[in-house]
Formats: C-alpha cells, sequence, structure tokens
C-alpha cells in the first residue's frame, strides 16, 4: 500500500526510448546492495525509477566482487553496453558518467551500546586502545594508518571476496572480537535491525591535525560517458521524486548523513 502511494500521481517522465526497459546493472548476491530476488535497496530504488520512468527493469547480472573488482564490473557490464545504469556510484566518480546525488551517506562507528565509548570522531582518544575493524582500500584504511592504529585493527576483505557477507563485520562485534567498527553504513544498514543493542555513529568529516578527511560520500547513478539521453531522464527523476528515494532507502536502512550544525554545542 505505502509503494502504491508513493507512485500516485507520477510526473510524465520517461525514458529516451520509451518502449525499451531501464537496464541495469547489479550483483546478484550482494545483499543489502541487491540480488536476484529484488531484496537489496538498489533493487528497490531501481524498480521505483523504473515506474518512475514508465518501464519496467531488465538487470544484467555480474559480480562486483570478481577479479578486477568494481572497475572490471563496469568495463565488462555498462561499457559493453550490456545496460545503461548502475545505481550506486560516488558523485563525480572517474569510472562513469554520473547523475546529480540521489542521496548522501556515511561511514560510521558501530559498537555496543552498553560500552558507552566516547566516540566522536576518528581523532577520538578511545579509539587508540580499542580492537578496531575496517573494510580494507577504504578511507578508513588510510585514516587508522596515520593515527598508528593499523597494527591491532581487524580489517574484513568484504568488497572483494564473494563469500563473505557485511552482516560477519557485525557478527564480529556481537562475538567481542572486535570493540568497534567503522564501516559505510549503507553496507549493513540492513542488518543492524538484528542488533538493537548496538550504537552507530556517523564519522565526521574532522581531523584535529593535518589535511582533510572525507568519510560522508554523495550517491549518484552512474551511465557511460556520453549518454546524456540517459543521465537527464535520471537526473529529472532525482530532482522530481527525492522524497520518494528516499524514503525506500529509509526503510531499507540506509540512514542519510546530516552535517552537524557548527553553531550546535
Amino acid at each position: 500500500m505505502l509503494l502504491a502511494a508513493i507512485f500516485l500521481g507520477i510526473c510524465s517522465v520517461r525514458l529516451p526510448a520509451e518502449s525499451k526497459p531501464l537496464r541495469v546493472c547489479a550483483d546478484p548476491d550482494y545483499l543489502p546492495y541487491s540480488n536476484r530476488t529484488g531484496e537489496g535497496f538498489e533493487n528497490k530504488i531501481a524498480e521505483a525509477v523504473a515506474k518512475m520512468l514508465g518501464t519496467t527493469v531488465e538487470y544484467t547480472w555480474a559480480s562486483y566482487r570478481g577479479q578486477g573488482g568494481f572497475p572490471q564490473f563496469l568495463q565488462s557490464t555498462l561499457e559493453a553496453n550490456k545496460c545503461d545504469v548502475v545505481m550506486s556510484l560516488p558523485y563525480g566518480s572517474a569510472e562513469a558518467h554520473t547523475t546529480q546525488p540521489y542521496y548522501t551517506s556515511s561511514y560510521v562507528f558501530v559498537f555496543k551500546k552498553k560500552n558507552n565509548y566516547s566516540i566522536e570522531s576518528m581523532d577520538s582518544p578511545v579509539l587508540k586502545r580499542l580492537r578496531i575493524g575496517f573494510e580494507e582500500d577504504t578511507p578508513v584504511e588510510d585514516a587508522i594508518k596515520i593515527r598508528g592504529m593499523y597494527p591491532k585493527a581487524t580489517h574484513f576483505d568484504i568488497a572483494t571476496n564473494s563469500e563473505e557477507s557485511p552482516a560477519g563485520m557485525l557478527d564480529a562485534i556481537q562475538q567481542s572480537r572486535i570493540d568497534v567498527l567503522i564501516t559505510w553504513e549503507p553496507a549493513i544498514g540492513g542488518f543492524l535491525g538484528k542488533h538493537p543493542d548496538f550504537e552507530v555513529v556517523p564519522v565526521p568529516n574532522d581531523r584535529a591535525l593535518g589535511p582533510p578527511e572525507q568519510f560522508a560520500f554523495p550517491m549518484s547513478m552512474g551511465v557511460r560517458v556520453g549518454d546524456e539521453a540517459m543521465k537527464n531522464a535520471l537526473d529529472d527523476v532525482i530532482a522530481k521524486h527525492k522524497a520518494e528515494l528516499t524514503s525506500i532507502l529509509n526503510r531499507s536502512g540506509v540512514k542519510l548523513f546530516v552535517p552537524k550544525d557548527p553553531n550546535t554545542p
């Protein structure tokens, strides 16, 4: 009923070729992002966007986590013209042509509420004595190396190992193998409902010393370079239906990043 209400009164936005489906590249087994049965939040966004465009979704399935990683995925799918859009890329990515952002999220600290850690940023003193878990090849890896916290940290290779699930990182907290996890919130948001005893704190783009760091990222849809018609159609959907897309993300556990007001104590 809620989805039906969302799509009532949709404007007549259409694909460049109205009779064609929205061809989407996606991973067939990488929740909470996507899977073949449409349970991921990227699946739900794709279905919503297709309806807003007056068409249906047609998937090209390929693993993000195979040999060559995400760049190889894009090369063998989007760039090979097997599909026309991927649902989540950082805005301005060099790997594809990006639409306007449709959400902004961030990396987060996750830990057991009962521990009541005082963690507000990567420079919080308590992190120096905690067992940190993090994902490889992310801004967090660089940040903990700079601060000398890498030697006793535990790394997870979720983004490259198709046998692993982001849920395993939360299990590591539950089983007290790590004290705090620092990871991309959309990767774990869909699993947090099973862990009501966990605290989740956004990582701000703050640093006590040195150059700025970025832990919050605006996320866009990606299209082939030069496909302005598709980009314009998707930008139109994002502009007119941002609230509907945000509602889908919220129901899927994706938390939007809201910068701290500098005037708030």
